[in-house]
């Protein structure tokens, strides 16, 4: 198991919390704030997903009885291909913010400059994708749009196992958050995994 320095206190504080001898935290500073910065995302991309699904069903772009459609169909012609890219151009710029700024926080404690590196380019390909796959619609430009999924999806995904590995392999690195967070981290690793597994490979049987 790789060892790496102790984190100095003022770097341990860039969790958000001030960590003393006993385990026990104090009130959060700016980088607990900035901790929420994902859960936005999140509720960003849900709610610009659906309102996108909603335009393609009231627009009649997609016909909900031939089966669910995928949200690059529903984002294939406007209006509502207009609020697609908006959506995914202000999510990628989101992640690959939350990118960086998990960057500066291993750095300061004291992850190796290359392991960290390719974490962080991992991310930001994850949010070229997403990008890519919103300016490029699979009705015009299918390889370009399939390129961006491949690299929103499956980079994307390698991205969170890499920050699962390092955080469980580098043990001497502030651990914020519950016990119970490293596990969930796996669970939802392994499940998106599949699931993207599983919807690529539906995807293509109906393209094939």
């Amino acid at each position: 198991m790789e060892t790496y320095p102790r984190p100095r206190p003022e770097v341990d504080s860039l969790i958000g919390r001030k960590r003393c001898r006993s385990g026990r935290n104090s009130d959060p500073g700016m980088w607990g704030y900035l901790s929420l910065l994902p859960m936005c995302l999140a509720f960003w991309a849900i709610a610009g997903i659906w309102t996108v699904f909603s335009l393609a069903v009231v627009n009649k772009a997609v016909n909900l009885t031939d089966g669910f459609p995928y949200i690059s169909v529903c984002g294939n012609v406007p209006p509502q291909s207009c609020i697609f890219s908006q959506v995914l151009n202000i999510g990628a710029a989101s992640a690959a913010w939350i990118c960086i700024l998990r960057y500066y926080q291993l750095r300061d404690w004291g992850v190796r400059k290359w392991h960290n590196q390719v974490i962080l380019w991992t991310g930001l390909l994850c949010a070229l994708g997403t990008s890519i796959v919103g300016n490029f619609q699979e009705k015009n430009q299918r390889a370009t749009h399939l390129t961006g999924a491949f690299l929103a999806f499956f980079v994307g995904i390698l991205y969170f196992w890499l920050q699962l590995f390092l955080s469980w392999r580098m043990k001497n690195l502030p651990q914020p958050g519950a016990p119970w967070i490293g596990p969930l981290r796996l669970v939802l690793c392994s499940a998106c995994f599949i699931l993207e597994s599983w919807l690529s490979h539906i995807y293509q049987c109906a393209s094939g």
